[in-house]
């Protein structure tokens, strides 16, 4: 479980398809892209970058991206799953309580992307900014975050 419930979502985005399992609480960025307003192109796709440095982020991931076999089992609605190549709901605007964090953050430092689409609070060459840490870790390792981007 990377996302808590304690969660508001000011802006999101449901423009892009994901073609991979993913846990909900993660940034994704741009893997490839439409044009125009390219609402259901399948080009339009998000990714969890393994390496973050120049990743274009659009921000949290609120889905379990799941790679499933729908012959013998069915989408969790109640985990709001979606299966692999399915649009996908991004957070880019609010605040969220996730463990997809890296190093230990205090609260009112600013929140980069770190590889495998964590959050931290060291600041790289290359790597975006998408926020602000609100806390510090608890005893599970989740912290709340605000984010905000573009």
């Amino acid at each position: 479980m990377a996302l808590k419930g304690d969660r508001h979502e000011f802006d999101t985005d449901i423009s892009y398809f994901m073609n991979e399992a993913a846990s909900r609480g993660y940034l994704v960025s741009v893997s490839t892209q439409g044009s125009g307003s390219a609402m259901d192109s399948a080009s339009s796709l998000v990714t969890v970058a393994a390496n973050g440095s120049g990743a274009a982020v659009l921000g949290v991931l609120l889905n379990d991206m799941v790679d499933i076999d729908q012959t013998r089992q069915h989408v969790n609605w109640h985990k709001d799953e979606v299966v692999k190549g399915g649009k996908v709901t991004i957070l880019t605007k609010g605040f969220v309580v996730t463990d997809a964090i890296s190093g230990t953050p205090t609260a009112g430092q600013t929140a980069y992307l770190a590889n495998s689409g964590k959050f931290t609070a060291t600041s790289a060459t290359g790597y975006a900014t998408v926020g602000r840490f609100l806390s510090t870790k608890d005893a599970d390792g989740f912290a709340k975050i605000s984010v905000n981007l573009p």
